[in-house]
């Protein structure tokens, strides 16, 4: 379940982990790349504001709903994947309360909406 703030940041970066294991995988460098910065930075986010969290609960949100669908490399597969996760980070950017976590988690979105084309 995704109701914190931690889970939902590990979660993200899971999801560029995985996401950038895909593209490799698909022979997409670039946009392997472009996941692993955002793996870097999220990962850097978590860390510079654990402190600054405020313990509220969030809900709302499942893992499940927001399953990579990673068996077609195809274009239109990696278009697949892109939208997901899109769909995941507009979802959880504004349940979360520190602003800095919320604008990375913003930018991943648009980041990846373009890529869904």
């Amino acid at each position: 379940m995704l109701n914190s703030f931690g889970s939902i940041m590990t979660f993200a970066i899971d999801l560029e982990t995985r996401l950038r294991d895909y593209y490799e995988a698909a022979g997409n460098a670039d946009r392997a790349r472009e996941c692993e910065k955002r793996r870097s930075n999220l990962e850097r986010v978590r860390r510079e504001n654990v402190t600054e969290i405020k313990l509220e609960p969030i809900a709302g949100l499942e893992a499940a709903d927001y399953a990579l669908p990673l068996a077609d490399a195809s274009a239109g597969g990696q278009q697949a994947a892109a939208r997901v996760a899109a769909q995941f980070y507009q979802a959880v950017a504004p349940k979360i309360n520190v602003r800095e976590a919320q604008r990375a988690l913003e930018r991943c979105a648009r980041q990846h909406q373009e890529a869904a084309g």
